[in-house]
C-alpha cells in the first residue's frame, strides 16, 4: 500500500511539473481571468466600439486638421507633363526611373507628352531574373532544402520588385524605346498570373538541372540545360509582352512654347509652329544616347537606416537582377544631410528617384503623407510610438515603394513639404501627385538616388570603404514592388 501511494505521488508530481512547464509563458486560464477582470468597457470605449464596428477605421482616424492645412503650393516645382500608371504591377522602381528622365526629354524636344516603354524594360528584367534564378539554383545545387538562402531565392524568383541599380543595369545593357514602339499589354499591366506561370515554368527547369546534378553531370552540362530553358522563357515572355525590338523607326512632333500668355493664342501658335521630325532608325541603345544621354554611373544611392552605423558603406546581398551585376549598395547617412542634398537636386531642376515605406500614414484619396494622418492613437487611446531604428529592428520599417521628388516648399531655407510624382495614374492622389510633409520624410524615407555633383566629397568618400554586407533577408533588401494600395 505504501508503495502504491508512493508511486501515485511520484506520478502526480511529474504530471504537475509537466503542467507547470507547459504553462510557462502560456495564456493560462488564470491569466485570461485576470485580463477579463481587469477590463470593463467604459463610456469612451463604448463610443469607440460603436464607431469602429459601424465604420471603416481609416475614415474615423483621418486627421482633418492635416487635410485642412494643405494649400497645394510649393516654392519650387520641376516642370513635367503627364502622369504614368503602373496598373496592377510592382514596377514602381522602373516607372520612377523613367519619370526621372521624362521631364528633360519633354522640355528639350518640345513634346506635348512622352512615355518610355516600360514593357520593353520589363521583358528584359524578366529574362535577366530568370537567368539569375537558374544561376542561383546551379550555385546552390547542393544546399540543404531548408537552407535560408535556398528558400529565399525560391521565394523571390522573378517577381516585379527592384532597385535603382536594376534600372541602370537594364538600361546600360538594353537601352530604351518609346512606349509607342512596344506598348503595354494586359500581362505587362496585370502581372500576377504571368508571374505565377513563369515561376512554375522556372521550377520545372530547376528540377531538371538538380536531377542532372544528382546524376553527376558537370557544370558545363547544367548550363546547357539552363540555356535550353531560357529559350522557353523567351518564348513565354514574347507571347505575354511582345518581342522586344532590336531596331525601330520613330518620329515626333515638337511644339515650341509661345511667349503669349493667353491660353487660346498660345495653342494657336503652338499648332501653327508644330514641327514633325523626320523618320529615323534607332536601336534601343542609340535612342537612349540621343534622347536621354545621361551617364547613369554618376548617380549614387544614399540611405538612412539609423539601426546601422552612420557613415558606413553597405550592400544588400543578392540585391540585383542581372547575373554578374553589382549588388545594391549605399552610403548610410544622417537624415539632415539627406534632405540638404535632396533640396540641391530639386532646386537644380533634377527630379530624384527615392524610396519610402508607403504603408504608413499616406492617403491615395487625398494625396498626402504626414505623421498621424490616421490618428489611431487618439481613436483607440493607445501608444503606437516606435523610432525609425526600432521599426527596422522589427521588420516594420523598410523601402517598399519608389517615386520621384519633383518639388519642395522651403521656409527660411528649410523644407516644409515635398512634391511627389507617383506612378499610380491621375485618378489617385492629387491628379497623380502627393504632398509629402517633412516630418514624414524623416520617418519613412529611406533612399534617395542623386547625381554625385550634389553630394559632399566627405560623403562620396564613404563609397571608397569596403562594403559591410547585410544579408538578403534584411528588411527591404529584396527590392521595391508596391502595387496600388491605400
Amino acid at each position: 500500500m505504501n508503495r502504491f501511494y508512493s508511486a501515485f505521488a511520484a506520478i502526480t508530481f511529474i504530471l504537475s511539473m509537466s503542467a507547470n512547464a507547459q504553462s510557462d509563458g502560456a495564456l493560462t486560464p488564470n491569466l485570461i481571468s485576470k485580463l477579463q477582470d481587469g477590463y470593463e468597457m467604459d463610456a469612451g470605449d463604448k463610443a469607440r466600439h460603436n464607431a469602429v464596428t459601424n465604420n471603416a477605421i481609416n475614415n474615423l482616424a483621418l486627421n482633418r486638421q492635416i487635410i485642412a492645412g494643405e494649400d497645394g503650393h510649393f516654392s519650387h516645382k520641376i516642370k513635367t507633363k503627364g502622369v504614368t500608371n503602373q496598373k496592377s504591377s510592382g514596377r514602381c522602381w522602373m516607372f520612377a526611373g523613367f519619370n526621372v528622365m521624362r521631364p528633360k526629354l519633354i522640355q528639350e524636344r518640345g513634346l506635348e507628352s512622352f512615355e518610355f516603354s516600360t514593357s520593353y524594360l520589363q521583358f528584359w528584367d524578366k529574362m535577366e531574373k530568370s537567368n539569375l534564378y537558374l544561376e542561383d539554383v546551379i550555385e546552390l545545387r547542393d544546399a540543404d532544402r531548408l537552407d535560408r538562402e535556398w528558400l529565399l531565392i525560391n521565394e523571390w524568383m522573378v517577381g516585379d520588385g527592384g532597385w535603382w541599380n536594376y534600372v541602370t543595369g537594364l538600361i546600360e545593357k538594353y537601352g530604351v524605346v518609346p512606349s509607342s514602339v512596344m506598348p503595354e499589354t494586359h500581362s505587362s499591366e496585370n502581372t500576377s498570373t504571368m508571374n505565377k506561370v513563369l515561376d512554375q515554368l522556372l521550377r520545372t527547369q530547376a528540377a531538371v538541372i538538380l536531377k542532372e546534378n544528382q546524376e553527376g553531370s558537370e557544370l558545363k552540362k547544367l548550363r546547357k540545360l539552363k540555356e535550353k530553358g531560357l529559350q522557353e522563357i523567351y518564348r513565354f515572355l514574347a507571347i505575354n509582352l511582345g518581342e522586344p525590338p532590336t531596331e525601330f523607326n520613330w518620329r515626333y512632333e515638337a511644339k515650341p512654347q509661345s511667349e503669349d500668355k493667353s491660353d487660346d493664342k498660345k495653342n494657336e501658335i503652338e499648332v501653327a509652329n508644330a514641327k514633325l521630325s523626320e523618320f529615323k532608325s534607332y536601336t534601343p541603345q542609340t535612342f537612349y544616347q540621343e534622347f536621354v544621354g545621361v551617364d547613369l554611373n554618376e548617380f549614387v544611392c544614399l540611405y538612412n537606416d539609423p539601426s546601422q552605423e552612420i557613415g558606413a558603406h553597405y550592400r544588400f546581398e543578392r540585391a540585383r537582377n542581372i547575373a554578374g551585376q553589382d549588388e545594391m549598395h549605399f552610403a548610410n547617412i544622417e537624415m539632415k544631410e539627406m534632405k540638404e542634398i535632396a533640396v540641391k537636386s530639386v532646386l537644380a531642376n533634377e527630379p530624384m528617384w527615392f524610396a519610402v515605406n508607403m504603408g504608413v500614414d499616406q492617403s491615395t484619396e487625398h494625396g498626402l503623407m504626414q505623421i498621424d494622418l490616421f490618428d489611431y492613437e487618439t481613436l483607440f487611446d493607445i501608444n503606437l510610438d516606435l523610432s525609425k531604428a526600432e521599426r527596422s529592428r522589427f521588420g516594420a520599417g523598410a523601402s517598399n515603394h519608389a517615386m520621384v521628388l519633383m518639388g519642395v516648399d522651403l521656409k527660411d531655407g528649410a523644407p516644409k513639404k515635398w512634391l511627389v510624382e507617383n506612378s499610380w495614374g491621375d485618378s489617385k492622389g492629387n491628379k497623380g501627385q502627393w504632398t509629402l510633409y517633412d516630418d514624414w520624410f524623416t520617418e519613412h524615407v529611406y533612399t534617395i538616388i542623386v547625381d554625385r555633383k550634389h553630394v559632399p566629397e566627405a560623403t562620396l568618400a564613404i563609397f571608397k570603404q569596403d562594403t559591410k554586407v547585410l544579408p538578403a533577408w534584411y528588411p527591404g533588401a529584396k527590392g521595391i514592388d508596391a502595387n496600388l494600395s491605400d
